[in-house]
């Protein structure tokens, strides 16, 4: 499955974020004991190092659209661990993601003070209060991000996205944000593999080849047909992101 120069490319990946992590973390954690950051500054902070992990990974990203002017919930399909680290460059907005990435030393710790979210996908409690919180962060005038397919998606169509992050939306008349973010090959969709594993499989490569497209701000009082209106926007965003790329779907 890996051969020796993919095996050294993604060691020295790993080596290098860690060594990243080592330079950005500790001061992040003195300076929010010492100031207490502002959300805008620990934004910053992220950005930064979100900049410097793309190139360190390769990562090459054509992106269209732009973020919407006020506080939006921002929704994306999910094709890779990759996915929040590339949007984080281009939104400033709290990720709601995995609990599970929140048991990586240091990634859990920076990413915790710049705006995740955790939640088992499996219990109905975590679920509840995650919702609260995000309606909570919204209303505060912040921007979140979700992955309404609830996990990583290695086919082109996209699966249903959960209803109730639109009820939300709908009822607190907070405009919703689509994004797609695609890839070029199937190497970079995580699909029943370990975090470990897939990252040899898709850091192994020297580039990963990206597209991204951040949508027009959708409102509407009804929840399940902002879902509709939505989940059509972002499927035909997809087959266009695909079209003369020469990727894995491009047919």
């Amino acid at each position: 499955m890996y051969n020796p120069f993919s095996l050294l490319l993604a060691l020295v990946r790993i080596i290098l974020i860690i060594i990243s992590l080592l330079i950005f973390v500790p001061p992040l954690l003195i300076a929010d004991k010492l100031f207490k950051l502002s959300p805008e500054s620990a934004f910053k902070v992220r950005r930064a190092w979100v900049k410097i992990s793309k190139v360190i990974l390769g990562i090459k990203v054509q992106v269209s659209g732009a973020p919407h002017t006020d506080t939006a919930l921002y929704v994306s399909n999910h094709r890779s661990f990759s996915d929040p680290l590339i949007i984080a460059d281009y939104i400033d907005a709290y990720v709601i993601a995995k609990a599970e990435v929140g048991d990586l030393p240091l990634i859990s710790t920076g990413a915790e003070k710049t705006g995740v979210i955790y939640v088992q996908r499996d219990n109905q409690e975590s679920r509840s209060s995650v919702k609260k919180t995000m309606v909570k962060t919204l209303l505060e005038g912040k921007n979140v991000l979700v992955f309404p397919e609830g996990t990583t998606n290695d086919k082109k169509e996209l699966m249903p996205y959960k209803k109730g992050t639109f009820f939300e939306a709908a009822q607190n008349n907070v405009p919703v944000v689509p994004i797609i973010i695609e890839y070029r090959t199937k190497k970079d969709l995580w699909f029943q593999r370990s975090i470990f594993s897939h990252h040899f499989i898709q850091f192994g490569k020297l580039l990963t080849h990206t597209r991204l497209e951040i949508g027009p701000a959708f409102v509407n009082t009804d929840g399940n047909q902002l879902r509709i209106d939505i989940e059509k926007w972002s499927a035909d965003t997809v087959n266009k992101l695909h079209k003369n790329w020469g990727s894995l779907f491009d047919n």
